[in-house]
């Protein structure tokens, strides 16, 4: 065969395909009717429409050369590929973009190499693409995969798109299998409709990673997206998407669209991830079972924007978890049981919109179900840090009180007299409003006492005054106490008030002493 010759056993259709393939167009089999030519579904394509995938093989991996001034490239727009394409191992050098096609079987490109593959609004029963390389970028968008997609270990050069793809789940369970994948700049996902498990273990993106109005949803397992140890060296978006929108990636929608937010029906695991910017869940979606969780354990970001709808069931669990800013709703955390905050670390907090101390308290009551003085603490070191000292001292009283619950009664008993009294010490105030009043009415008391001196002469002058406060000071003598003699009930009196003195006195040391070393 000479270099202008076309083989032999070529249809009609291959060999427009072949020589659009030389001169780098586009290869159009599309009828224009856009029922018929959807590649979901409508009337089966005949053989004017349909080329054998040993065809497009050769094309890719042994074409011939272009035409004199030519790029050759494989450009096909609704067209069927017979057979299992199968380029494992290969060295695709063409450009490839295929639009509305059917694929009757699989395509298979484990190991393959390529420069930049568009798959755009395709039918494929299933994409075996481990280990995969392309130089630029990897564009899946609307296609639909009835059995799954494997991207296991594959290294994408630019970006890997799959913005509105559906994707079925597999043998295995699993609706996009890529762990270990590395995508050199963005990953959009944006409307994906995912039904099964999504999985990107270890998975690296050198961009974003965009799930923007994303479907997710696997009732077979416990996990829906299981992503531990996904590192994104931007954002992660788990946010709405405009529908219909001609520019699906981007911050919020414009006004008026009509937007889809995103959506986790089953487990949600992004455990151990690294995410450069942010990790936002701004009004996302999660439908759990009592056994799933939307797992952060030992996240790292800058910036945590926990803004989604409060899951019904489930728990939300940030253990060891270390994030900068920590953007919340009040409304959008679970309750008590449901939430598990055992080491998380925040630097600042940022409610959007009211965010009360009081329903706060409440938010570290709900993630302790036993006592824990570190989410009191971090708590209080954070209001402090942002110069909230009242509300700091709030935090760490609700912390003493919380304790005290679970201490044995003799201990309790002394832990509600130091509440009472000068509120374990973060009220100090209290003491001298405590003093005063037992001062006064011990004044007025012993104005009436009889008080004869136990030695005549030796005696200073009786103040009643100088006598009940001599007594409710201790350590300090003011030179009253020890001259005079006194009986029956005064006597008792005495004696209460020099026990009070030394109960507010060792109260007031106590939290003098914790706000010492808290600062």
């Amino acid at each position: 065969m000479t270099e202008g010759d076309l083989p032999d056993d070529l249809t009609p259709a291959e060999a427009g395909m072949w020589q659009a393939f030389r001169n780098g167009s586009v290869y159009d089999l599309a009828s224009g009717d856009a029922v018929a030519d959807d590649p979901h579904g409508g009337p089966p394509w005949g053989p004017e429409r349909t080329v054998r995938a040993r065809i497009v093989a050769w094309l890719l991996l042994d074409g011939p050369p272009a035409l004199a001034g030519r790029v050759s490239s494989l450009k096909l727009r609704g067209v069927q590929v017979s057979g299992t394409l199968d380029l494992a191992g290969g060295i695709v050098v063409p450009y490839v973009e295929m639009r509305g096609c059917r694929f009757e079987r699989d395509v298979l490109v484990p190991e393959a190499r390529f420069t930049t593959v568009r798959l755009v609004d395709c039918s494929v029963p299933r994409l075996e693409a481990a280990r995969v390389h392309t130089e630029g970028d990897l564009h899946l968008p609307r296609c639909r995969f009835h059995n799954g997609v494997r991207l296991t270990d594959a290294h994408i050069g630019t970006d890997l798109l799959l913005n509105q793809a559906i994707a079925h789940r597999d043998r295995s369970g699993r609706s996009i299998a890529a762990d270990g994948m590395t995508v050199g700049q963005d990953l959009q996902a944006e409307l994906l409709e995912s039904h099964g498990e999504l999985s990107l273990r270890s998975a690296k993106v050198g961009g974003s990673l965009s799930l923007r109005g994303a479907q997710l949803s696997n009732p077979y397992t416990r996990l829906t997206l299981n992503a531990p140890q996904l590192t994104v060296e931007r954002s992660v978006y788990l946010t709405p998407a405009g529908v219909g929108s001609p520019l699906l990636s981007g911050a919020t929608p414009a006004r008026g669209t009509r937007i889809q937010r995103f959506s986790c029906v089953g487990g949600l695991r992004l455990d151990d991830g690294r995410f450069g910017d942010a990790l936002d869940f701004e009004r996302a979606r999660f439908t759990l079972t009592d056994d799933q969780e939307v797992s952060l354990r030992r996240i790292q970001t800058p910036e945590l924007r926990f803004l989604g709808e409060k899951p019904a069931r489930g728990r939300v669990v940030l253990s060891g978890a270390r994030v900068g800013n920590l953007m919340d709703h009040a409304d959008s955390w679970p309750g008590p049981g449901q939430l598990h905050m055992g080491g998380f670390s925040y630097e600042n907090l940022v409610p959007q919109g009211r965010f009360p101390l009081a329903e706060r308290l409440a938010w570290v009551a709900a993630a302790t179900a036993e006592y824990n003085p570190e989410p009191y603490e971090r708590l209080a070191a954070v209001l402090r840090e942002s110069g909230e000292d009242v509300d700091a001292r709030e935090v760490l009283l609700a912390k003493q009180r919380r304790h005290r619950e679970t201490l044995p009664l003799a201990a309790k008993v002394w832990g509600y007299a130091q509440d009472w009294t000068v509120a374990y010490g973060y009220r100090p105030g209290r003491a001298l409003v405590w003093m005063a009043v037992l001062w006064a009415a011990s004044s007025l008391a012993f104005a009436h006492a009889n008080h004869p001196p136990i030695k005549s002469g030796e005696a200073p002058y009786w103040n009643p005054a100088l006598f009940s406060l001599d007594l409710l000071l201790p350590v300090i003598d003011l030179g009253q106490v020890g001259f005079w003699q006194l009986r029956g009930g005064w006597q008792w009196l005495a004696a209460t008030m020099i026990l009070l003195g030394w109960i507010l006195a060792t109260t007031v040391a106590a939290g003098a002493t914790r706000l010492l070393r808290r600062s």
